[in-house]
């Protein structure tokens, strides 16, 4: 009995050495993997802003106005971040790191779009956007130093009438 006890004990303390091994061998690979592979950056510091877009004419929120983030990273525009106003015409937003240039763009129906560059420094900012109704267009044909035209030409082969030209077949 004493015979067969033996090669138990050391087979064993064997098996228990290879176990104890492998742990620490595969710890070790873990602790070496981790000092290869890309290192953890922090993400930077955001700010808070917050977008109030109000009407210039009475100083009365527009709802539903789209205003959108355009970071600007190294002089090109990084991509679109789109938010809706709600009823009061306010937009926060805080993913904008504090250091960088934000172009701001608002877009609502019936109003002038206002686009105006930002350079958050800090980590709160507030900017109120006063909205303008839309003015005449500037045209190159009137050589841009009197008012637009108001007689209406149409091209050549075209009325202006809303009768169709003896020319042209009637819809059955």
């Amino acid at each position: 009995m004493c015979s067969t006890l033996l090669p138990r004990r050391i087979a064993r303390a064997f098996a228990l050495a290879a176990v104890s091994w492998l742990v620490f061998a595969g710890f070790n690979l873990s602790v070496h993997a981790e000092n290869r592979g890309r290192k953890y950056q922090p993400p930077p510091p955001t700010a808070a802003i917050k977008v109030t877009v109000l009407r210039s004419t009475n100083g009365k929120p527009i709802p539903n106005a789209a205003v959108i983030f355009h970071p600007i990273k190294d002089g090109k525009d990084s991509g679109a971040l789109e938010l809706k106003s709600d009823e009061d015409g306010i937009v926060k937003i805080d993913v904008i790191p504090i250091g960088s240039t934000v172009r701001l763009q608002v877009i609502a129906d019936g109003w002038k779009t206002y686009g105006e560059d930002y350079d958050i420094q800090a980590d709160k900012r507030e900017i109120v956007v006063k909205m303008k109704r839309p003015t005449s267009q500037y045209s190159l044909y009137n050589n841009g130093n009197q008012a637009p035209s108001t007689e209406t030409t149409a091209p050549k082969g075209q009325s202006t009438s809303a009768k169709p030209s003896p020319q042209t077949p009637l819809p059955q």
